[in-house]
This record gives structure tokens, sequence and C-alpha cells, in this order.
């Protein structure tokens, strides 16, 4: 997935943040090399800025490692350690941003940037999600982390992108069970497919895949031949989406299987 899955309001709320923390401790116009050798903190953190402004990410988030392993007490190295982590997420270089991001927690847990912290950790989980025939360990982490943003900040606007980006996941995850619900279908699993579609119907009820999933549950518990169970699942879809073509589908399905007169 890459940064173009990103909703329009996500990416430039980032720029802008970082672009306040860069502003914050700009000083002058000073030029500086790429060598990591002693220099004062403002030659540092503006070669830094230079490098990112020109999208120089790699050297740029090493220039902002520099600030902090060169001047750790100074109050530039908690800004460059933010610019490092924002840095190293523009790179693609999704843990390395989260190892930065995560120090600067660890050592600022309380700091007015840390909603920023978080959020761009969940980010990165989120910009690593695969397409559904993979694992999906990663979908469950972004998901983890976009939440832990809700929980600690719920009325910031990263909350407010974090449940954009969580229902995409959630539709994601819902997606990945009825893949593999449909592949024990195919292999007349009867049982196993049930238990997927009914996870998609407990867990992710409000993604796009309910009906489907609804719909699915009726297939499978006529062939298992429990037509309560059957009837229940297609009464349901009928309920809820009775204008999708899964329920007419259903509805089709279970007249060929009433019991005769």
């Amino acid at each position: 997935m890459t940064k173009k899955f990103l909703t329009a309001f996500s990416k430039p709320m980032l720029l802008a943040v970082s672009a306040a923390l860069l502003a914050s401790c700009s000083t002058g116009g000073q030029k500086a090399d790429t060598k990591f050798i002693a220099r004062d903190v403002n030659t540092l953190y503006n070669a830094a800025k230079e490098r990112l402004d020109n999208k120089n990410y790699a050297v740029a988030a090493a220039l902002f490692d520099e600030v902090e392993r060169q001047h750790p007490f100074s109050p530039w190295s908690r800004r460059a350690q933010l610019m490092s982590a924002f840095s190293y997420y523009l790179d693609n270089k999704y843990d390395e941003s989260i190892r930065s991001a995560s120090r600067f927690l660890s050592i600022h847990p309380g700091n007015k940037d840390a909603p920023y912290a978080y959020y761009l950790i969940a980010l990165c989980h989120y910009e690593r999600i695969g397409d559904v025939t993979r694992d999906q360990k990663t979908t469950s982490n972004a998901l983890a982390a976009l939440g832990e943003v809700q929980r600690r900040y719920p009325n910031t606007r990263y909350a407010a992108d974090a449940g954009l980006k969580i229902d995409l996941v959630r539709d994601h995850l819902a997606g990945k069970e009825m893949e593999i619900g449909r592949f024990y279908q195919r292999r007349s699993l009867w049982l196993a497919s049930v238990i997927r579609f009914r996870e998609v119907v407990d867990k992710f009820d409000t993604t796009m895949h309910t009906p489907e999933a609804l719909y699915r549950l009726t297939e499978s518990y006529l062939a298992l031949g429990v037509l309560d169970e059957a009837k229940r699942a297609s009464a349901v879809l009928g309920s809820n989406y009775p204008a999708s073509e899964w329920y007419e589908k259903a509805f089709e399905l279970m007249q060929k299987h009433a019991p005769k007169a």
C-alpha cells in the first residue's frame, strides 16, 4: 500500500505539523555539508531542514539523528527526533520511523507533540498493509495503532483521520475473511466456510462485505443441511439489506430449498 492510499486529509496534516516543528527552531540560512562531524546545533538542524525541503529524505533523517546525538540536551533534540521519524516515513523506512517516534514518546510522553508521534507510528503500520491474499499481521498492527490514537486523543484531528482509516482497515480484514471463506466453499469445506463468514457478520458488520457474508452463510448452511440457520441468515440479510443483490440471490436460493407442501 503506497502513500497515494492515504486520505487527502492525513498527508497535508502531517506536512503542516512537520513544517511547524521545523520553523520553530529555524534560525538563519547557514549552509552545511552532510559529513557527520561535530557542528553547532543551528547548523545541523538547518542542514537537515534543507535536505528535507529538497526531498533528500535519507540524508535529512541522518542529520536530524545527528542533532539528537551531538546535542542531546538541546531543545532542538526533541524536535529533531520527530523530524527524523517524519523523514524516515517519507523515505518509506517505516521501522526506522517507528523507532524514532517511539523513542520520542519514551523520553517525552507528555509532550504537546505526542499525538503527532502516535499518529505517525499508526501511519507507518497503515502504509504497509498488503493485499488480502497476504498475512494480515501488519493490518492488525495498523488497526491497533490507529485505535490507540483515537483512545488517547479523541478530540484531535489525528483521531478524526484515524477513524476514517480504521473503517478502511476493518474493511480490509473483512475482505481477507471473505477470501478464505470462499476458498473453503470452493472445496466444499462448509463448516470452515461458516466460521469465516460468521466472523465477518459478527466482527465486521459495518463493512461492505456483510451482505455477501450473509448470503454465503445461507449457501453454506444449506449445504450442511441446517435449514433453520440458513433461514435465519437469509432473514437477517433481507431485514438489513432488502435492496441488495445478495438478498435477491438468497431469496431465490431459499425458494429452491423450501419444503414441498
